[in-house]
């Protein structure tokens, strides 16, 4: 006769930070935020891969959507797993913000044209730059609404103006299509 397990308790799965691992690990841009040193260059260059795959195979549009979609997935996890983060507004090892941001940065370029190596890595490092240095607006929207809004909000800024800075280096507008 076989063992029977004992009945799950939704509580088990939400009361404490290690019985949320699913939640922890898209947080933590599918484990790209767990690298020692610079997790957010990290998790952005995790983003890559997928982005340039999007960029090829769905475009501007599929991209934009994928986008919203990891922000709201996003939204979804900070949330669940910043209660257990005591202390911290932004803990550096999610990163799942990062990929919202990169994607968005890819996006706006990708209405214009077909991917290329040049454009992926103009939108990389801009997407770095603003969101290391946090110049206006960015930083004040860091400091907007709950905290799990503000660790998304500031890196989709950071993609917009980055992903601005991309398509006008290749010489369309953003958005153009």
């Amino acid at each position: 006769m076989a063992a029977r397990c004992p009945p799950l308790r939704a509580a088990a799965l939400t009361t404490s930070p290690d019985r949320r691992p699913l939640a922890r690990w898209i947080a933590a841009g599918l484990g790209s935020g767990r690298m020692p040193r610079a997790p957010g260059t990290w998790g952005s260059a995790a983003a890559l891969l997928p982005g340039w795959w999007l960029w090829q195979t769905v475009g501007g549009a599929g991209l934009l959507a994928a986008a919203a979609l990891i922000t709201a997935l996003g939204c979804l996890v900070c949330a669940r797993v910043l209660p257990a983060e005591e202390g911290e507004e932004d803990p550096g090892w999610i990163v799942i913000d990062e990929w919202a941001g990169q994607w968005l940065a890819l996006a706006l370029p990708a209405f214009g044209g077909p991917p290329s190596l040049p454009l992926l890595l103009t939108a990389f490092s801009a997407f770095r730059l603003f969101d290391i240095l946090k110049p206006w607006p960015i930083q004040p929207i860091e400091h907007l609404g709950p905290d799990w809004w503000a660790i998304m909000a500031d890196d989709l800024a950071a993609g917009l103006l980055a992903g601005m800075v991309a398509a006008l280096s290749a010489g369309f507008p953003p958005l153009a299509g």
